[in-house]
This record gives structure tokens, sequence and C-alpha cells, in this order.
């Protein structure tokens, strides 16, 4: 299996349950791994960390993009970010379905980004289905947050510290709690 044939199969939000899929994602969370113990085993600088970054996501990232490690993710090359985006330490990326953060956008301490979900039936439990998380730009998402799979976060939005958005999330507005609900507007 090749990532483009894995990556169509991700965004066609089909089960990654057949044993070439699961030989894969092995392979590739090994990979994952070993760059991400390079990012987190030892001190680098923002140019350094880039480097590391781009090896990870299988492309380069801009510049502006920073990142305060530890930073953990099963897959990596499903990721995307845009210019100036920082994520803080502790963040875990489960990006197998896509991540995508817009231009401007700050992650939290410890933010999860869960991009597949488990069925429902015991009997096929262990299937899995990928959905897409999208920031838009200018979006904050604070400590410890979870963002779930297939959820969408509209530009210059807010996810309070420890939300979990389990649902869309408009522009321009602030949701907290669990599981996340509209607290208030932002003015502009």
């Amino acid at each position: 299996m090749t990532l483009r044939e894995f990556l169509d199969i991700a965004a066609a939000r089909r089960p990654l349950n057949t044993p070439e899929i699961q030989r894969f994602m092995d392979a590739m969370s090994d990979e994952a791994r070993r760059i991400t113990c390079a990012i987190n085993g030892a001190y680098h600088s923002q140019e350094e960390l880039r480097e590391l970054f781009a090896r990870l996501f299988g492309r380069p990232v801009d510049p502006t993009f920073r990142v305060f490690p530890p930073f953990y993710t099963d897959f990596g090359k499903n990721i995307t970010v845009g210019k100036n985006v920082f994520i803080n330490a502790g963040c875990h990326f489960q990006d197998h379905g896509g991540v995508s953060i817009g231009d401007g956008c700050l992650i939290g301490h410890n933010v999860v980004f869960a991009t597949l979900n488990h069925d429902f039936n015991p009997a096929t439990r262990a299937a899995m289905t990928p959905a897409p998380i999208k920031l838009g730009k200018n979006v904050w998402i604070g400590s410890n947050a979870v963002i779930l799979p297939g959820v969408s976060i509209g530009d210059g939005a807010i996810v309070a510290a420890g939300a979990v958005a389990t649902k869309d999330v408009p522009a321009n507005c602030v949701v907290g709690g669990v599981p996340a609900r509209r607290i208030r507007d932002i003015a502009l």
C-alpha cells in the first residue's frame, strides 16, 4: 500500500480494517515514533524542529511554524499546518483521518486531536473509521482540550481549556465544557 492509497481511503472515511491497511499503519507508526523520539529526546532549535516536523509530515513546514516539544503522533503524514501556527508542549495528534490547522492557530498544552473512532458493535469494535479535523484561521485551542473525529472549528473560534469538541464549532465564538457548548460570541 502506498501513502496516497491510504490517504484516499482515509479521505473517503472508509474503515481501516484490512490486514494490508493494518500493516501499512504499523509501518507508518514505527516511522512516526522514530521521528517523534528524535523530536522529544533532546533540545532542538526551532529551525531544527521545523526540519524534523517536515520529515514527520512528509512536506515542508512554513518558517513561521513553532512548537514546544514533547509532541506525539502515531502517523504524522496526514497533518498540515499553515503560517504562524504555534503548538505547545504535550500535544497528541492521532492524524490518520487528517488534521488541518489554518494560519495563525494557537494550540495549548496537552491538546488531543483524535481522528479515529471505533465501531460501536462489539463484534467489529477493532475496526477504525477515520474522519478529519479542520481548524480555520486564528483558532485558539485551550490546554487539555480534546477535538473528536470529523469536527471543524471555524475561523477565530476559541475552544476553552478542558473542553471536548464533539461537534463543529462556528466561527468567532467561544465553546467550553464536556461536551463543548457555545458560551458566547466574540465581538469583532
